[in-house]
């Protein structure tokens, strides 16, 4: 399976996919630990890949979706953003609302 595959097949398998430096517990960078926090404060259940385990999903996430930086969250299939777009979507109450229709 060729790496765009396998992140589609992450991406559709999970509700809510954030690929991230790190993990949640120990995120790698400023933005993914962003972007944990406000998954967190909005108390989602979410797929977390560390894109620094492996170069070729770290490289084909931002083709995937024509994005040239990580993290990267997807909700229901579908790409929303980086840090930035949580954390203005967050405090606008989008984000939570489009996280309750994760499925």
């Amino acid at each position: 399976m060729d790496t765009q595959e396998v992140i589609k097949n992450q991406v559709i398998s999970s509700p809510v996919v954030l690929y991230m430096k790190g993990s949640p517990k120990f995120p790698q960078c400023g933005f993914s630990n962003l972007a944990t926090q406000i998954l967190d404060a909005c108390n989602a259940q979410y797929l977390a890949v560390d894109v620094l385990a492996d170069q070729n999903i770290r490289e084909g996430i931002k083709s995937y979706a024509n994005w040239p930086t990580i993290p990267q969250l997807y909700v229901n299939g579908e790409f929303v953003g980086g840090s930035d777009i949580m954390r203005a979507m967050y405090e606008s109450g989008e984000l939570q609302t489009l996280l309750d229709t994760a499925k």
